[in-house]
């Protein structure tokens, strides 16, 4: 009788976590029925901050994965400053390099007088990402929706969960093992690297100092990154054939030795990934299959969902 009653308690939690994964699984048509001119709010809005400055394409993509990789996509990383906790903003990863911050702002106004407390910060960055890509001329994916918003954010988190650019491959892999992702998804993520610059100071020790970087290229990147901290801040594109268009030519730069970052060389460096550089610098369609899988699976890393969270009614502070 002992051994029944502890197995109907076991299928009863089975049963009880399960309704719960059910009840917290997101959807596409979430805001269906209540903002249903959600997605193209935030479509147009997305469409005239890239008119107004192309970079900013890249930049709402980097927002979102570097939201996701810090305790899921929650936009903790939207969140100032407050006396309570100090914010990712000022992370090493992302100070002085995050952008987007008031077209995010903007696109909140407006669906704020729109559809008032419904459509959440995170789900924001998550459509304004595939967005931008979409603009560059990328491939499209069907976002998941009903993500809510953290009420706090973490310094330390953001400087210890986020990829640095100086990571060698084993621990490019293992970082991104850390948050459920294959090598093979490691390095279609890192295809989003076709858009988008990286400052001086991230890439200066490479092109100074290593050897498996094309000679001309470095000498080309050294006119705008002297070895002087006075051009910290001086940008080059991170795909030097293509800056304006998202494509598989990143991929063909690695091949050429030509990639802007040391992470993003050790892709291709006789790796276990040589391999999957060169199918995706071969074919675009194999790349943008996997970049979307991919996406989706990053926007779905530990979201808020159910009562968790709140939705924000400005994407800067907590309600």
């Amino acid at each position: 009788m002992a051994f029944i009653s502890h197995y109907n308690r076991f299928c009863f939690f089975v049963l009880l976590m399960l309704l719960r994964i059910a009840s917290a699984q997101l959807s596409s048509d979430y805001y269906a029925t209540t903002c249903p001119r959600a997605l193209s709010v935030v479509r147009s809005s997305v469409i005239n901050a890239v008119v107004k400055e192309h970079r900013m394409g890249a930049s709402l993509l980097r927002l979102h994965f570097h939201d996701c990789f810090v305790n899921g996509c929650d936009a903790s990383v939207l969140l100032d400053d407050t006396s309570n906790f100090t914010g990712e903003k000022t992370a090493l990863p992302n100070v002085r390099s995050l952008r987007g911050f008031e077209v995010i702002d903007t696109i909140k106004s407006q669906l704020e007088s729109l559809c008032p407390g419904v459509v959440s910060c995170a789900d924001i960055l998550a459509v304004a990402a595939r967005d931008s890509v979409l603009l560059f001329g990328g491939p499209s994916w069907t976002v998941q929706l009903g993500r809510r918003d953290s009420t706090t954010a973490s310094l330390s988190d953001a400087n210890t969960e986020l990829p640095s650019p100086s990571l060698d491959l084993k621990d490019l892999i293992s970082s991104f093992s850390t948050k459920g992702f294959s090598a093979k998804e490691m390095v279609a993520l890192s295809g989003s690297h076709t858009m988008g610059q990286a400052r001086c100071q991230m890439f200066r020790d490479r092109i100074y100092n290593e050897t498996n970087i094309n000679s001309e290229f470095a000498t080309f990147l050294k006119s705008n990154c002297t070895q002087s901290s006075g051009t910290d801040d001086n940008l080059s594109p991170l795909d030097i054939t293509s800056p304006v268009f998202f494509d598989n030519a990143y991929f063909k730069n690695l091949v050429d030795s030509k990639g802007l970052l040391h992470s993003d060389q050790q892709l291709f460096s006789g790796g276990s990934t040589d391999s999957l550089v060169t199918t995706y610098s071969n074919s675009s369609g194999t790349f943008y299959t996997d970049f979307a899988n991919a996406m989706l699976k990053m926007g779905n890393l530990s979201p808020l969902t159910g009562t968790s969270g709140q939705i924000r009614t400005n994407c800067r502070k907590t309600n």
